[in-house]
């Protein structure tokens, strides 16, 4: 087995799915479905390396999830994702399997490797039992067949293949190079994760975990004169604003490092660093749009938030209720879950002196309960 490695493609966007949550990373009992069916097919089989593609802003954090697999960048279609992975393997053979056949059948593998050598590619396969049409006409149903994962091929055939162009899978590819392919039979529990309406057909899936995260985000900017003021998303009337590479919004900042914090995603210095020429004056809460959704792609839902902005001035008192909505309605948070306090340092320190602003926030998640979908 040793002469074969597997791709595991889980760079999808899940636009069919439907769900805030990418369906690669649906909590299976406290860890990602990608990272579940990962472990199932290490446990099955002895593979030389395994390498799971996935989204190039993902990859570091899938590689705190599991450390011991091999990351690669996916691309935007799921060929050039499999040609990305491809040019990392060193073994003769590939079996290639997508996260979304997430219920992996052992039989159904051993079936697949069984043949290994025999063809340049071998293909799970299952018949139909309904009348088929294609456009107005009736085609025999026996010579149909519904085409599965994991598939398992040669290496330098498959590579071969892709210089012809863009193919839907690899048996596809490998058969218009006019290499053999061979049909193996197929099983039903190899059943896709497309729409929502799959879940319920998945027996294997667990249910989310119920733990909840809480994060924890810290940050200060000294005033700068001439600057337009934007605090939580808010325009404040006042002479000066943050000194700070984007618009300086000290409370969205915070935020952000508590939602970033209570996920386990580094912080908002790794996500938007101010060396980048891209977030030079960028709104923050456009910033904070793109983690929240990150956030929830990844799995999480946000339960609460609650800020506590220090400022001697400007006086925050008029503004407070418009902080709120802004910050409520970038989280998608009813406002008794978004809670935001305004005070002073009594005078003392930077911000008793009116030199700038600091802003500490607390952020709590869980994972999507994608039961509810049932």
């Amino acid at each position: 087995m040793r002469e074969t490695s597997l791709i595991l493609l889980a760079a999808g966007s899940s636009s069919r799915f439907g769900l805030p949550v990418r369906k690669q990373w649906l909590d299976q009992g406290g860890r990602p479905l990608w990272l579940r069916v990962a472990e199932s097919f290490a446990k099955a089989a002895e593979f030389a390396e395994i390498l799971v593609v996935g989204g190039a802003n993902e990859l570091e954090y899938m590689r705190l999830h599991a450390p011991q697999f091999h990351y690669i960048t996916g691309g935007a279609s799921r060929q050039e994702s499999l040609s990305n992975a491809l040019k990392e393997v060193r073994s003769e053979y590939l079996l290639v399997s997508d996260i979304a056949r997430c219920c992996l059948d052992r039989e159904l593998l051993e079936r697949v490797l069984s043949h290994r050598g025999e063809a340049a590619c071998v293909v799970p396969a299952i018949r139909t039992v309904d009348t088929v049409y294609y456009g107005e006409e009736p085609v025999d149903r026996e010579a149909i067949r519904l085409i599965q994962t994991p598939q398992l091929s040669r290496v330098e055939a498959l590579k071969r293949a892709f210089e012809l162009g863009e193919f839907t899978d690899e048996s596809s590819a490998i058969h218009a190079l006019g290499e053999s392919v061979l049909f193996v039979e197929g099983s039903a529990k190899a059943h896709k994760l497309t729409t929502p309406a799959d879940l319920k057909r998945l027996e294997c899936l667990e249910p989310p975990s119920s733990e909840t995260f809480t994060g924890y985000g810290l940050d200060t900017h000294a005033f700068e004169e001439g600057k337009r003021m934007v605090l939580g998303g808010v325009k404040i009337d006042a002479p000066m604003g943050f000194r700070a590479h984007s618009d300086g919004d000290v409370a969205i900042h915070a935020l952000i490092d508590a939602l970033l914090g209570a996920a386990g995603m580094g912080d908002i210095g790794e996500h938007f660093p101010d060396r980048d020429p891209r977030w030079k004056g960028a709104d923050s809460a456009k910033l904070l749009e793109t983690v929240v959704a990150r956030i929830l792609g990844c799995g999480f839902e946000i339960l609460h938030a609650d800020l506590s902005i220090l400022a001697e001035t400007p006086r925050l008192s008029p503004y407070k209720a418009a902080i709120r909505r802004r910050l409520a309605g970038l989280l998608g948070l009813p406002l008794r879950r978004l809670n935001v306090k305004a005070t002073t340092s009594e005078k003392m320190g930077f911000v008793g002196r009116k030199e700038g602003v600091t802003v500490h926030a607390v952020a709590t998640l869980r994972p999507y309960d994608w039961r509810k979908h049932l």
